[in-house]
């Protein structure tokens, strides 16, 4: 029952006892002589039992609400209950007619209903001068002479309301800190990059000088270390955008099987310079164009991969992607040393490494595959591992990334059912790969791992193509492709890495038709396949790719404040025939870009004192907007690599962004590219 009504209730009690004693004292005034003593033993039972039944609406509504007082049109109190009376210390009694009420410090929220019922809150100082928070409701009540009475009833809300306001001082805390998380962030990741940009810069700048061999050994350790500490720096910035709630992830189309390949493709060399093979497999099922943060996906493969890399000693990583549900996966496996079964609860624990030992063989910080299982996780992804010591391991993660509206169905996989191939290859994962996805276009495949059973195989059975792998040596490989023409098989492919292409020679001259380089991607196997070509005229080398030069002369604007990095940045674009004007701050930068001839170019930072790199773009922009001149072109240079900053540049009118260290190989690039659209 409702405070309200249990108050209603009593009230209405209260006056029918009241008129029932007033009927009982008339009958006796004016009946002096009552014949039915029956009658008056009724009367006088019901007023007992009216009166008992009072008494226990008004326990059960002290007992259910702590203050009830009703008032009159001009607010003098008609009734209140025990609660009410003990916040202001007196009795029930000595309120009647008064207008007395407890001080209100504080109002909080407040309901009014459509049924006339309002809802308060207020905060009230009692008697023993202790303030608490009360919620009261407020509703007309019957009064006299049409003038309506007002009943309050409410109960002791401080627990509540504090509970409350303390969660919500909580979150401002949590709020607060992590803004200044974010800030911190910033800073840090700006102060060590901007170091790190002159000593990676400079290590550069002095590779391309004349070195003995020994200078040269000294300038590679350096850059190796500098892009180590880099490494390490993206790294912890990660963890701790990750920590902060500050990583926010792109929902834009991608090309996972490119974006796959692409990462493999980069790993390979890292891969081959240990002696191992990296492969890649990718599902024929699979639709390519997902909607997701394509830059996070890859950071979970470089992850991965990379960690398979490094920690393998011999063998090699296979790599695949394949349909999983709505979303794909991706498998990623080593022949590495594989890890103790009870270490790979807490592998994806921060600072956690496979090998726990003093001695172990590799570096690192142990945040890479704690980074990966956050990014996984707020993809809605799932990651696990599995691993035996001394036989590898093996990665697999999950991400429910949905096609993208109007992707392509895949392409039907090339029907090869007539095609038996004899693959030969000491391969982990490469041949392996090979012959599933040839098995996938109903090929019939047969993989051997030595020369001499590669020999034995085109003796015993009839082939149409043969792929056999350099690192069988070159004597192994020209006898299986002698064999191979011998026993009339029509196509015979060479597997080489990147390093083989070159010193190989003509794979003709070694009596192959064409190559394949390793990782070998579906589309290179199946031209090979079905149109092999002599490679001297098949141009079965791969296009060269597009490399702009930068045109002498061009005119180029640097913003930057930093002594190092701007002395990195103009040597780097003298070498390459640019004419540098450096400006030490954004306003000399606008008095340049007024008084200056016209620069084919702009490199602003975007810290620098006084007016920073977003506020001098704007200004640019805003002149350009106003004279009506030419664009210039504007490129954002800045150590902080975040999505938010990338988008706060182009927000400023910059057209391109630039991250710290930078990569001086896109310099001629970007100055290629002004040249064409001038």
């Amino acid at each position: 029952m409702q405070p309200m009504t249990l108050a209603v209730t009593v009230m209405g009690l209260s006056v029918a006892v009241a008129m029932l004693a007033l009927i009982l004292v008339s009958l006796r005034r004016h009946e002096p002589v009552v014949q039915d003593s029956d009658m008056a033993e009724a009367l006088q039972d019901r007023l007992w039992q009216i009166a008992e039944s009072e008494e226990r609406y008004r326990v059960l509504v002290e007992a259910t609400t702590q203050a009830v007082v009703q008032r009159d049109g001009q607010g003098r109190i008609t009734f209140a209950s025990e609660g009410f009376a003990a916040l202001l210390g007196l009795r029930p009694l000595d309120l009647i007619g008064s207008t007395l009420t407890p001080q209100v410090v504080e109002r909080g929220a407040v309901e009014q209903r459509t049924d006339g019922v309002r809802v308060v809150e207020e905060r009230l100082v009692p008697v023993d001068g202790v303030p608490r928070w009360f919620s009261f409701v407020e509703m007309p009540a019957a009064g006299s002479e049409g003038s309506p009475n007002w009943l309050r009833a409410g109960k002791d809300v401080t627990e509540r309301v504090e509970a409350v306001r303390s969660l919500d001082e909580a979150k401002s805390r949590a709020e607060a800190a992590n803004v200044a998380k974010s800030r911190f962030l910033a800073t840090v990741s700006h102060e060590l990059r901007t170091p790190l940009n002159g000593i990676l810069g400079m290590a550069d700048l002095l590779l391309d000088t004349r070195l003995d061999p020994e200078q040269r050994t000294y300038v590679e350790s350096l850059r190796t270390s500098g892009k180590a500490l880099l490494g390490l720096v993206d790294g912890i910035l990660d963890f701790s955008r990750i920590e902060a709630g500050r990583l926010d992830l792109a929902a834009e189309p991608f090309d996972v099987a490119a974006l796959v390949e692409g990462v493999v493709e980069l790993l390979a060399p890292r891969a081959q310079d240990k002696g191992l093979e990296i492969a890649l497999d990718i599902a024929d099922d699979l639709v390519a164009l997902r909607v997701g943060d394509a830059d996070r996906v890859r950071q979970i493969l470089l992850n991965l991969a990379g960690n398979a890399i490094k920690f393998t000693q011999s063998g090699g990583v296979g790599v695949s992607l394949a349909r999983a549900g709505e979303g794909f996966s991706l498998t990623i496996e080593d022949t590495g040393p594989g890890m103790a079964e009870e270490r790979i609860p807490i592998l994806f624990e921060e600072f956690e490494q496979g090998d726990d030992s003093a001695s172990r063989r590799h570096e690192g910080t142990g945040l890479g595959l704690a980074i990966t299982r956050r990014l996984v996780e707020r993809m809605n992804g799932t990651i696990e591992a599995r691993s035996t010591l001394g036989r590898g391991s093996t990665f697999r993660v999950v991400l429910p990334l949905t096609a993208s509206d109007g992707a392509e169905a895949p392409q039907p996989a090339p029907h090869l059912a007539s095609r038996k191939i004899l693959i030969v290859a000491a391969s982990p994962f490469q041949a392996t790969f090979l012959a599933r996805r040839l098995v996938r276009c109903r090929a019939a495949a047969v993989v051997v791992d030595s020369a001499e059973a590669g020999l034995d195989a085109l003796a015993g059975a009839s082939f149409d193509a043969l792929i056999a792998d350099r690192s069988l040596g070159d004597g192994a490989v020209r006898a299986l492709a002698a064999e191979g023409k011998r026993c009339g098989v029509r196509c015979s492919l060479i597997l080489l890495s990147p390093f083989d292409r070159r010193e190989f020679g003509a794979p003709n001259a070694a009596g192959f038709d064409s190559y394949l380089i390793k990782p070998v991607r579906a589309r290179s196997l199946f031209d090979r396949l079905l149109e092999p070509r002599p490679a001297a005229a098949a141009g079965s080398e791969p296009a060269p790719a597009r490399v702009e030069v930068a045109v002498p002369g061009r005119r180029v604007l640097l913003a930057e404040d930093n002594p190092i990095n701007a002395l990195l940045a103009t040597k780097a674009l003298e070498r390459l025939g640019a004419q540098v004007t450096l400006a030490r701050d954004g306003l000399e930068a606008l008095a340049l870009i007024a008084d200056a001839p016209r620069f084919d170019l702009a490199l602003i930072d975007i810290r620098m004192p006084g007016l920073d790199g977003l506020e001098t773009a704007r200004r640019i922009r805003a002149r350009e907007a106003e004279t009506g001149a030419a664009a210039l072109h504007l490129v954002a240079l800045t150590a902080n690599t975040g999505r938010e900053d990338v988008a706060a540049a182009h927000a400023a009118g910059f057209d391109g962004f630039l991250a710290k260290p930078l990569n001086l190989r896109a310099l001629p690039g970007l100055l290629g590219r002004r040249a064409e659209a001038a």
